[in-house]
């Protein structure tokens, strides 16, 4: 029980954080891991669009990857979806793409609209609480994970972070 209550307690605090209009956390996974002697890979997963279109590992083998978990109800998502939407029309041909994962318990009843109006340029998909597992715990929304063109997981970022901070990760990727 007092390992339950410890655990959300830090999801409440990491939460409020993640809720606030200035930068949120990074973590450089690729060098914790150096440090630790492994590799975070991305792991596998398999996710369906709006339009029932499935989206695995595959599909973004080889490409540097914004894979980022919002809400509809996150106001800080829904700062950071103009950029993705930029980040994408700017280097897609240079081998980047971004996979938007949405933990929307109404499913698309509520994502649905909200894609309608924005219009984004990248799939945008329904996750779960399995697959925010495999990505070591979701605690707080946005948690954008930069991927390199090899599979590794190199920046974990929780809450809202600069958009120049994004994009001079992606560009010393490509």
């Amino acid at each position: 029980m007092p390992n339950r209550l410890l655990r959300l307690t830090l999801s409440a605090v990491v939460l409020a954080a993640a809720c606030g209009t200035s930068g949120g956390g990074s973590e450089t996974v690729a060098a914790e891991a150096a440090a630790a002697g492994e590799t975070i890979w991305l792991p596998d997963f398999s996710l369906k669009d709006a339009n029932g279109k499935e989206f695995t590992k595959a599909d973004v083998e080889g490409r540097v990857v914004l894979l980022n978990f919002w809400a509809t109800w996150c106001g800080p998502c829904k700062i950071e979806m103009p950029w993705f939407i930029d980040f994408q029309r700017k280097y897609k041909d240079r081998g980047f793409m971004v996979l938007a994962v949405s933990l929307d318990e109404e499913g698309w009843e509520v994502v649905r609209p909200f894609t309608t109006e924005l219009k984004p340029n990248f799939p945008v998909l329904l996750g779960n609480d399995a697959m925010a597992e495999e990505f070591g715990g979701v605690v707080a929304l946005p948690t954008s994970f930069i991927v390199n063109k090899k599979g590794e997981i190199v920046t974990r970022h929780t809450g809202l972070v600069s958009k120049s901070e994004y994009e001079s990760e992606i560009e010393r990727l490509l």
